[in-house]
């Protein structure tokens, strides 16, 4: 890296450079892109988590956990769930399932998934 990208990457702001970051995370894995997420077709996405809530659906528990891999956002519902050991903030996890679309959001309930070492 040359000084005259080192004073652009210092030019950044702070999500330009994130977003960078989990794009070249993500691409050695020969995952689909979060953005080219489609509904009703089987895919596997991989991202880092962002967001961990417990959202009950119909009185049942459900664990929403939203993964970003610097092209969009997906969440995975894991229903009947409050936590998933393993699962936190930042760590980075591939999701496999069927994604449907639920108010502007990609959702997979209850896909497999597998934790990713840093």
């Amino acid at each position: 890296m040359g000084l005259r990208d080192l004073a652009q990457r210092l030019k950044s702001k702070p999500e330009h450079l994130d977003t960078e970051r989990l794009q070249q995370r993500f691409t050695d894995l020969k995952l689909m892109p979060i953005s080219d997420l489609q509904c009703r077709v089987p895919s596997r996405v991989g991202g880092e988590v962002k967001r961990i809530r417990v959202a009950p659906r119909k009185g049942i528990p459900a664990l929403e956990i939203v993964v970003s891999d610097g092209t969009g956002d997906a969440v995975a519902v894991f229903t009947g769930r409050r936590a998933i050991r393993g699962i936190e903030h930042g760590r980075a996890m591939v999701i496999e399932g069927v994604a449907h679309d639920e108010r502007g959001r990609r959702v997979m309930l209850n896909p497999s998934y597998t934790l990713i070492s840093s």
